[in-house]
């Protein structure tokens, strides 16, 4: 009992310090300065919506239909 101490104590401070330089690493790199952003840019997407109001069936595009 006393042996698996002495590997999971070292292991798990190695981990922390892992875990803290990855969390260091992401917020000095801004991935945590636009949050919003993306959930705005979802809701707000200016596709053009279909002409004559068909329905857009992607299998029939013709860029997918031609033969290389």
């Amino acid at each position: 009992m006393e042996a698996s101490l002495y590997i999971l104590i070292p292991i798990s401070v190695l981990l922390v310090f892992v875990i803290g330089a990855l969390f260091w690493w992401s917020l000095r790199t801004g991935q945590y300065d636009d949050l919003e952003g993306p959930a705005h840019r979802l809701l707000f997407d200016d596709r053009d919506e279909p002409e004559d109001g068909q329905e857009h069936d992607v299998g029939t595009d013709e860029h997918l239909s031609r033969k290389l």
